[in-house]
């Protein structure tokens, strides 16, 4: 809790002094589902979609399920600026399927952005940039936060990078709709030591649609 609310902390005095020099801002919410690559077939655990690394962990792709997004963007001059989001699965799932590891992944990138006008109405978004990937996984434990505060889980974190964009449309005044595409590379996504579980592929994909509002001149 105190980690979650030093980050709060810090990106609230981010983004109210990038507000101050800023010529536009933007804040969006939106939901899609990651792609990625499923475990090789001659590795494949019967009666799951999971193989088996070197060490006998179970690696799972990472895909599938609804995700929710929510970030927010400064733009400066010559339409370059920053941007925050986060992007989490919308429920637990378990890996291999009913009866395995439950999980939530969290995604968290600070983006460098730059937007260009196509028309009076449509613009592009390209994003790229750094993160990092929290996967909590789900489990009974005999300590007070798990027993008094329902926190049982660990978490696994991975620092990624990040490239994607989007097309905004202005469906009317200042609020926009946005398809995009964002592409993850997961450093040691597929490490398994810590709960001998993990995912397939460094590379992730996720495709959506987020609706959001412009903060600034047309």
């Amino acid at each position: 809790m105190r980690k979650s609310g030093f980050l709060a902390i810090f990106f609230a005095f981010f983004a109210f002094c990038s507000l101050a020099l800023a010529q536009q801002g933007d804040a969006y919410v939106g939901g899609g589902t990651l792609l990625s690559s499923s475990a090789s077939s001659s590795s494949t655990i019967p009666g799951t979609n999971c193989g088996l690394d070197s060490q006998g962990g179970a690696l799972c792709p990472e895909k599938g399920g609804a995700y929710l997004n929510l970030g927010a963007d400064v733009i400066f001059k010559n339409r370059l600026g920053a941007a925050f989001d986060v992007n989490w699965k919308a429920s637990q799932a378990a890996l291999g399927g009913p009866g395995g590891q439950p999980y939530k992944p969290f995604l968290f990138t600070l983006n460098g952005v730059f937007q260009p006008k196509l028309s009076r109405k449509v613009g592009a978004d390209l994003f790229g940039g750094i993160g990092w990937q929290s996967t909590r996984f789900y489990s009974y434990m005999q300590t007070s936060d798990c027993v008094y505060f329902g926190k049982c889980y660990t978490s696994s974190n991975h620092f990624l990078v990040d490239v994607g964009g989007g097309i905004r449309y202005y469906v009317w005044g200042h609020m926009f709709l946005r398809p995009e595409v964002r592409f993850y590379h997961i450093l040691n996504n597929t490490d398994t030591s810590g709960n001998g579980v993990g995912f397939t592929s460094n590379n992730v994909i996720r495709v959506g649609a987020s609706i959001g509002y412009t903060i600034g001149p047309d």
